[in-house]
C-alpha cells in the first residue's frame, strides 16, 4: 500500500534532521545526495512545505541545522541576466522557437557551468545541508541528472537534497511522470513510497 503525499511529507523532517543523514553514514563511501520526488501536481504544496515548515524547523533546533535553498529555474535565469542573454533568449524563444532559443543558450547553461554559480550562491563550509527545488520550473533548460553528477566534486561531504517533480526509483528521472527517463544512480530516495 502507498503512503498519501502527506504522509511522505511528515517523514522528510525526521530524516534530514537525523544525525545519520547529517554525517553521511551507512552510505558505503557514495557521497549523500537524496531525491524527495512528488506528483508534480503537488508543486505548490511541496514548495509550501519547504519555505513554511522545513525551513523553520531547521533554523530553530539547537544547534541549528545550516541550511541553504537554491531555486534552480532562479539560479538558471540569473546566470543568463548576468550575461546579458536573458532578454535576448526570451525574444529568440518568441521569434524562432523552444528549440531555437535552447541550441543558442546550450554552451551558457552547461550544466558544469551552472554548478560553478551554484557554489557562489552559498557558504558551503558553514552549511550543513543544502536542497535544490524548482526543478520543473528549470527545464528543459537544466538537466537535472548532469547537474547533480556536476556538483559532486563540489559539494563532498554536505548532504543535498532535491526536491524533484515526478518520479526517481532509485536508478532513473522520470520528470513530471512523463517524459524519458534520465538515469541517475549515485542518489538516494529521501522516503520510499511503499510502507
Amino acid at each position: 500500500m502507498s503512503q498519501t503525499f502527506e504522509e511522505r511529507l511528515n517523514q522528510i523532517l525526521p530524516r534530514i534532521t537525523s544525525a545519520d543523514f547529517l554525517s553521511n553514514e551507512g552510505l558505503g563511501n557514495e557521497i549523500g545526495f537524496w531525491i524527495f520526488d512528488y506528483p508534480p501536481e503537488r508543486e505548490m504544496d511541496m514548495r509550501a512545505f519547504l519555505h513554511d515548515v522545513i525551513e523553520p524547523a531547521l533554523a530553530k533546533r539547537q544547534p541549528p541545522i545550516r541550511s541553504a535553498s537554491i531555486n534552480l529555474f532562479e539560479l538558471v535565469t540569473g546566470l543568463l541576466q548576468e550575461r546579458g542573454l536573458l532578454d535576448k533568449a526570451i525574444a529568440m524563444q518568441k521569434e524562432k522557437g523552444d528549440e531555437a532559443a535552447l541550441n543558442a543558450l546550450r554552451s551558457v547553461l552547461k550544466e558544469d557551468k551552472i554548478a560553478q554559480k551554484l557554489m557562489t550562491q552559498i557558504d558551503l563550509p558553514n552549511l550543513d545541508l543544502v536542497t535544490l527545488f524548482g526543478v520543473g520550473a528549470a527545464y528543459p533548460m537544466l538537466r537535472t541528472h548532469t547537474l547533480l553528477s556536476a556538483l559532486h566534486p563540489h559539494l563532498k561531504d554536505t548532504p543535498l537534497l532535491m526536491l524533484f517533480p515526478g518520479r526517481y526509483d532509485g536508478y532513473s528521472l522520470r520528470l513530471f511522470n512523463k517524459l524519458n527517463e534520465d538515469h541517475y544512480y549515485r542518489a538516494f530516495r529521501l522516503v520510499p513510497e511503499a510502507h
